[in-house]
């Protein structure tokens, strides 16, 4: 039993609870971030769960980030894209990593202008933040709606299981609590998906070295604790099994190593420190600039893992779709 992340598992449905019961009460001005902010954390939360955390039962573990906050994505289509992305060969790849954000040469040239323009947009920390959960959701159900009326039934369950999570956050915000399930859209569920994707923005980058694909960003103590440690990413990467609050001590004494490793990917006063480089200007192309060879470079010996009970042995066919 891991109890840190069970303390904040609780920690996160207390002020969940709170923050509905009381919203009329709550000036917009705090409404929203209190929202955006426990919605986020519960996506970390998940996270954690993927990876076999906190407790020896993954029935036990799914229960406990059952009710989905963030209403968009079914969690068994997120553990399979995410343990698909954790092959890290095919890091930022676009035909095989599930949450690559690149396009693919062919893909950008047959890309229209308006489309083209949206992509630089969004590859800002700006636009990824008021775009990113608009492209999120309507990359998720075309890709699942295609699927369906093909006749491919392989994630029906899991969107079953996904419906009977939101319901269950709908009978409480609108059933219980009386806040329009519009407004939690809004208020809760957009601006918490937008505050996953900071995270997400610069955890990799197309490289032919893999090892320098992934970041390390320095966070204090209100983001790291948010990201649950997400943000310390490259050491997430060469250890994915490692529980979130043991990640800053390994980090400490593997810094050096890791940092000579991902070639100095690396953000050393946090999060101001992106907003201030890319708030308005696009971080990179989006077109990959491996033309399809993302997964062959040879060139990166791994961290040497440290083996922790509870992680996954190998990761699962992708399935579904994951963008975030």
């Amino acid at each position: 039993m891991e109890w840190p992340t069970v303390f904040v598992a609780g920690a996160i449905y207390l002020l969940f609870g709170l923050i509905t019961w009381f919203h009329a009460a709550l000036p917009w001005w705090v409404l929203l971030p209190a929202g955006a902010y426990v919605v986020a954390w519960h996506g970390s939360l998940q996270h954690e769960v993927v990876h076999g955390h906190p407790t020896p039962w993954n029935g036990v573990n799914r229960l406990l980030i059952f009710p989905s906050l963030w209403l968009w994505l079914p969690f068994e289509l997120y553990r399979v894209s995410h343990l698909t992305h954790h092959i890290d060969r095919n890091i930022t790849d676009p035909n095989e990593d599930p949450e690559s954000y690149y396009l693919t040469p062919r893909q950008w040239a047959e890309a229209p202008a308006i489309e083209r323009g949206l992509l630089w947009a969004h590859n800002s920390f700006l636009g990824r933040m008021l775009l990113g959960p608009l492209r999120c959701v309507y990359r998720l159900f075309t890709s699942e709606t295609k699927r369906l009326f093909s006749g491919d039934l392989v994630n029906l369950h899991a969107w079953l299981l996904h419906g009977v999570s939101v319901a269950l956050v709908f009978a409480w915000v609108s059933g219980v609590c009386g806040l329009p399930f519009w407004q939690y859209i809004l208020i809760f569920a957009y601006p918490g998906i937008a505050l996953t994707l900071v995270r997400s923005f610069l955890e990799h980058r197309a490289s032919d070295q893999i090892g320098e694909r992934t970041a390390v960003v320095e966070a204090g103590p209100v983001m790291s604790l948010l990201f649950l440690n997400n943000n310390l990413h490259a050491l997430h990467h060469a250890d994915p099994g490692c529980a979130w609050f043991r990640l800053p001590a390994r980090y400490r004494a593997r810094k050096q190593e890791l940092l000579e490793q991902n070639g100095g990917f690396f953000y050393a006063q946090g999060y101001l420190e992106v907003f201030a480089r890319h708030l308005i200007w696009p971080k990179e192309h989006p077109r990959h600039p491996l033309a399809g060879n993302a997964g062959q470079a040879a060139s990166f010996v791994p961290i040497t893992p440290v083996v922790t009970p509870g992680a996954p042995v190998q990761p699962v066919p992708l399935s579904g779709e994951h963008r975030g």
